[in-house]
């Protein structure tokens, strides 16, 4: 590497694995900033880009720097920037947005259409050094800690989902224990909700959703009744609030099934290709059901920072890290099923 060089994993070509490059430290613009990394987590996105499915040869250009987890410091400000420092700690939100579309223009940021993704459609944080926009920098609070705020990302997805609907006192059920729906099930607890049951078929994912969440309830749908745990939890009409994380189409039907009349459904997961809906019985049940996409520009960031320095604990949920060196080894834990989050250090 030179001075103006940098270490990064790219997909160098349209097949599966990632490359250590070197690459060239990105050129900011006046409105930008220029963030040195020190932690990055591996999502299931990267995933996706990593196996070069379908999905991802449609999606991301080669050759790519991919990542969108991360936390860094500030090292240089485009002179448009106000604001923000040099060494400043920060995140980022990871979702370029433009200002052009109605939704833009009403600001919900996170539902313009022209949104591109760092890592995805553009050149990403699995480096020494990342441009971000100064509009996307999430400063982070000296309380908490990088690798933390290397997963505020999939944190932020859990908190916007979880926080669709009132959980005070409600019983919630999380189908899909993977990262995302473990710390949903930490958020709804930390929000006050009586019972907080997480559905999955994967004993070891259930084994470390009750290591984060000691308080939540794990059910494998393979050995236990959904409907017997319900009654033993004495909730007699079911559960009021349901948080689909598990993309299946069977874990959805279950859940229209284990709700309420009039019970709320928040969907994040996503079902591959097409699925059969039953929508009598979402109908004649009064189901509301909302789609999830990221998180709310800049809400979510706020609440899950207020929430994490008022006592939400998701460092358990981290399960693996790696020096940027052994990335494979990170991407093998990743795809083992048998992880948490996957933390990569950029500093050692």
């Amino acid at each position: 590497m030179t001075a103006n060089t940098m270490m990064a994993l790219e997909k160098s070509k349209p097949s599966e694995g990632l490359w250590m490059v070197d690459a060239p430290v990105p050129e900011i613009g006046p409105d930008d900033v220029l963030i040195c990394i020190n932690k990055t987590g591996i999502c299931g996105t990267d995933i996706h880009i990593w196996n070069w499915d379908e999905w991802a040869a449609a999606t991301v250009p080669v050759p790519m720097i991919t990542g969108h987890e991360f936390a860094g410091e500030i090292v240089a400000l485009g002179r448009n920037v106000t604001g923000l420092t040099l060494g400043q700690r920060c995140s980022g939100e990871g979702h370029l947005i433009g200002t052009e579309s109605r939704q833009s223009r009403a600001g919900k940021f996170h539902l313009d259409p022209g949104t591109r993704g760092i890592g995805v459609n553009e050149h990403g944080a699995f480096a020494q050094y990342l441009r971000l926009p100064a509009f996307n920098v999430v400063p982070l609070p000296d309380d908490i800690p990088d690798e933390i705020g290397a997963i505020l990302d999939p944190l932020g997805n859990a908190v916007h989902t979880a926080l669709s609907f009132e959980l005070l006192g409600e019983d919630v059920l999380i189908t899909g224990a993977g990262p995302i729906g473990i710390m949903a099930a930490a958020v709804a607890r930390h929000a006050g909700a009586r019972n907080v049951v997480i559905t999955d078929i994967n004993a070891d994912r259930l084994a470390l959703a009750e290591y984060v969440v000691p308080s939540v309830r794990t059910v494998n749908v393979v050995k236990e009744d959904l409907n017997d745990v319900a009654h033993a939890l004495g909730l007699r009409e079911g559960f009021d609030v349901g948080l689909e994380m598990s993309g299946s189409q069977a874990a959805l039907d279950q859940m229209v099934e284990a709700l309420v009349m009039g019970g709320k459904i928040a969907l994040l997961g996503i079902p591959p290709g097409t699925s059969p809906v039953n929508w009598g019985r979402i109908v004649f049940k009064a189901i509301t059901i909302k789609g999830v996409y990221g998180r709310e520009m800049f809400e979510t960031w706020y609440k899950m920072i207020a929430m994490l320095q008022n006592g939400l604990d998701v460092s358990r949920v981290i399960t693996h890290r790696f020096p940027v060196q052994e990335f494979a080894q990170g991407f093998a834990a990743m795809k083992s099923g048998l992880s948490g989050k996957v933390v990569l250090d950029w500093t050692s």
